[in-house]
């Protein structure tokens, strides 16, 4: 399965990180390419600068089209050329992942009106903004409507990821993965504990 991850400006390292190390274990199912609007190196506010592909250059959708969140998030929510293209590509992809505060973005095109969604607790508030004709739940860990996969903050790319590949593949293929990189994966996707704090 081809995995599309957007970065922008002041992406957050483990939305992206995350789930890049629990898919690219499994490199006989997934391989990973990096999108940006411009297709250059993209910078995050800890340093890590990553080379990227020109999203033009997905014409034909992808398996699995990743949204990750961070401060540029504020930004690029009024980016229209980035929010027009988030819409194009999730369009035609088989599968739309957010991270954290990437659900804003994805909201913002629309497609999640009227479906379930979750983001980064200590940015929901904000996040709702984007589009009040999303069934936004605080309470979620993840969330899974159609196609459309969104989590929590930071740390919870990493959970959905997980549930994914359950999805996917099973839950004894997922736990398989958890174990072998000695993470703790929370299976319960429709609570953090994080909401109410």
């Amino acid at each position: 399965m081809n995995v599309a991850i957007l970065l922008f400006d002041g992406f957050e390292t483990l939305d992206v990180f995350g789930p890049v190390e629990i898919f690219g274990r499994i490199k006989d199912r997934f391989r990973i390419n990096f999108y940006s609007l411009r297709g250059d190196m993209i910078k995050n506010e800890h340093g890590i600068s990553i080379a990227t592909q020109k999203l033009e250059e997905i014409t034909d959708g992808v398996d699995i089209f990743l949204i990750p969140g961070g401060p540029g998030t504020r930004k690029e929510l009024d980016n229209v050329q980035l929010i027009e293209t988030i819409k194009k590509i999730s369009d035609i992809s088989k599968y739309v992942l957010t991270v954290c505060t990437g659900s804003a973005l994805l909201a913002k095109t629309g497609l999640l009106n009227g479906l379930k969604a979750t983001s980064n607790k200590k940015a929901f508030d904000w996040v709702t903004k984007s589009n009040d004709a999303v069934e936004w739940i605080r309470e979620a860990r993840w969330t899974v409507d159609e196609k459309y996969y969104t989590s929590s903050g930071v740390s919870a790319g990493m959970d959905m990821s997980f549930g994914f590949l359950c999805d996917l593949f099973g839950v004894d293929f997922a736990r398989k993965i958890a174990f072998e990189m000695e993470y703790q994966w929370q299976e319960n996707k429709n609570t953090d504990h994080f909401y109410q704090q």
